[in-house]
């Protein structure tokens, strides 16, 4: 599938960009892996990281505003997985414009970029604050989607394809609460805040993350929304299995925060497909050919089923959080 593939990862310094790279150079033979971002530390710490998987690991400095160095960076790559964002809600609510710049933007140069130097595939990163959003940072990401989902149409004679894939904050990621729990433990606070007790969130993990995109590559024949099929946790559940000993106070949920997470609205499931382990929320567009863009083997859901993380048929136990919180990598 990536074997003497050329692959760009924007905002590959990321969590999920490290852990992506790594999975590409263990399983597969790439020709050359791009990282794409705006951090020159970053790259630096990340290239002796990497050290032991030789030069097939490249680094460019450059923005994804920056449709010119994108466009250079491009050149003879053949899968491009979009990554960058701004990502945290309150920053994007206090800085509108930049979350702009980059989330929308910015998808708009790597598609454009893609689309002018020969790309073969795009799978772009998307998040369940799009569905439905309440805040800008979810808005963007909208908006974000449906640029890449209409981009298909925009093809023509390249044999390109554009995809999208969905899920939440992964367990143990930057910004996550996973983190932000342990920082509080290690402190020695006496209590966990919680926003609201009734609040849930689906469990995702980095490497979960990481199928869902492989698969996306080799499954997708143009504008797809691919979304795993993953349990979901009671985040109190979640901080009892962090901290048994400590006690829990509800802090009241904050601007911008849903009470649970929704990958898959009432709307969205006149479109969406069933295929086992995962999702495919198909466009309803002209363009858009069911006998040359759809994946066959899936199950038509029912009109008005939703995809939440409090109608979730699989939830993890606390005995199950506290197995699956040893094996993640916690980055702060």
């Amino acid at each position: 599938m990536l074997n003497n593939q050329t692959i760009l990862i924007t905002g590959g310094t990321g969590s999920f960009g490290k852990k992506f790279a790594e999975r590409i150079l263990k399983e597969f033979k790439p020709k050359k892996i791009i990282i794409y971002s705006r951090d020159e530390y970053k790259q630096y710490m990340m290239h002796r990281q990497f050290l032991k998987f030789g030069d097939r690991l490249r680094f460019f400095i450059g923005d994804v505003r920056d449709r010119a160095r994108l466009e250079r960076a491009t050149e003879n790559v053949d899968v491009i997985i979009h990554a960058a964002a701004l990502k945290h809600v309150s920053i994007a609510e206090y800085n509108p414009m930049e979350a702009i710049k980059t989330n929308i933007e910015g998808a708009k140069n790597v598609i454009d970029a893609a689309l002018n130097t020969g790309v073969k595939k795009v799978v772009a990163l998307s998040t369940d604050k799009a569905v439905n959003p309440v805040n800008l940072y979810g808005a963007t990401k909208l908006v974000s989607d449906k640029l890449f989902v209409s981009a298909n149409a925009y093809a023509g004679k390249n044999k390109i394809t554009f995809s999208v894939v969905r899920y939440g904050n992964v367990a143990g990621s930057r910004g996550s609460v996973v983190p932000f729990f342990k920082t509080l433990i290690d402190k020695g606070e006496k209590q966990l805040p919680i926003t609201d007790f009734r609040m849930t969130r689906f469990w995702i993990t980095l490497d979960e993350g990481v199928d869902l995109v492989f698969k996306a590559i080799r499954e997708n024949k143009g504008g797809g929304i691919y979304v795993s099929k993953i349990p979901s946790v009671k985040i109190t559940d979640l901080a009892k299995a962090m901290a048994p000993n400590l006690k829990l106070k509800e802090v009241g949920i904050r601007e911008g925060e849903k009470l649970h997470e929704v990958m898959i609205t009432e709307e969205d499931s006149r479109l969406t497909h069933d295929y086992g382990d995962h999702y495919i929320i198909y466009p309803q567009f002209d363009w858009w050919n069911k006998k040359k863009h759809f994946k066959t083997g899936g199950k038509k859901v029912k009109e008005g089923f939703r995809y939440s993380s409090d109608q979730n048929p699989k939830w993890l136990s606390g005995k199950e959080l506290e197995k699956k919180l040893k094996k993640i990598d916690i980055v702060y």
